[in-house]
């Protein structure tokens, strides 16, 4: 199987695996500080993540992790997130309504 396929297939699973159904309440408080619980960020310079697509939400913030996409904060903050939680978050935030 190609790797790009096995990659994929495993993302998927992981994305829709129901252990990554809700992700752990003090994540959700941390990405709420800029993000708003709700998704719906306060300061126009943090973008909304309610109703963003789960797939973009989880491979940015595994872009922030790895430094391929620079940002001080968030790369702090996924550094100190696991794929599953960073898979939780992801589809957390696409599940609510966009403004």
């Amino acid at each position: 199987m190609p790797i790009v396929i096995l990659r994929a297939t495993l993302i998927g699973a992981m994305l829709t695996s129901p252990a990554f159904a809700e992700p752990k309440r003090p994540l959700i408080e941390q990405c709420a500080a800029c993000h708003g619980e709700d998704g719906i960020a306060r300061d126009t310079e943090v973008p909304h993540l309610a109703g963003q697509n789960e797939g973009y939400l989880y491979r940015q913030m595994m872009a922030f992790r790895s430094g391929k996409r620079l940002h001080k904060e968030m790369r702090y903050m996924a550094r100190e997130m696991t794929p599953a939680e960073i898979a939780a978050l992801a589809a957390y935030y696409a599940a609510l309504p966009p403004r």
